[in-house]
């Protein structure tokens, strides 16, 4: 029995599949870069999440100068205070975040924790309302890895919104650069 995937298979025979194959080494390449700046981001995960907030003032401060923009293209007075009174709040806590950094990514991890104590509360809810014969125990395992991790982030608050932004973001960039990694590499074994 063989161990190729439905996605190795179209990897390997594909025609939309060529220039992917012909330029493994890129994929293997960014694949590379994403580990190496992940490894980085956990070297020093106060700067990555400082960083990671900041990026999500800089997102904030670009949706609302469009939440404005389109509130004034709105044809009706009503709409258009709506939208722009969104677009203010969301320019204002863009700068907030500019301001403070350190406190915008208590208040992101704060809400990270709780969603993720949600989270892993729903998951194993709906385990035990899974069929007999379905796959339960996986989903419940994952709802009590899910609710642990956010009870040990919420536990640690204040002090883990130093260090659980910029930890997730580097553990992420590692297996995403993985993932090009094994693509990459699948690219390779089906150009031969």
């Amino acid at each position: 029995m063989s161990n190729v995937s439905t996605s190795d298979v179209f990897l390997m025979r594909s025609t939309e599949a060529a220039p992917l194959r012909k330029n493994w080494g890129w994929t293997i390449g960014y694949g590379v870069l994403l580990a190496l700046a992940g490894i980085i981001a956990l070297g020093s995960v106060l700067t990555a999440t400082i960083a990671s907030v900041l990026f999500v003032g800089v997102a904030m401060i670009a949706c609302g100068f469009i939440e404005i923009v389109y509130g004034i293209a709105m044809r009706s007075w009503k709409n258009f205070f709506l939208w722009v009174l969104l677009g203010v709040l969301y320019v204002i806590g863009g700068f907030a975040v500019f301001e403070n950094p350190l406190l915008a990514a208590g208040f992101l991890t704060l809400m990270l924790g709780a969603g993720l104590i949600a989270a892993g509360l729903l998951r194993i809810f709906l385990a035990f309302h899974l069929p007999k014969d379905a796959s339960w125990i996986f989903v419940g395992l994952s709802g009590v890895v899910t609710l642990l991790l956010g009870v040990v982030v919420v536990a640690q608050w204040p002090i883990s919104s130093l260090w659980v932004i910029g930890t997730f973001l580097g553990v992420d960039l590692i297996f995403a650069g993985a993932t090009w990694i094994g693509v990459g590499l699948t690219l390779k074994s089906a150009e031969g």
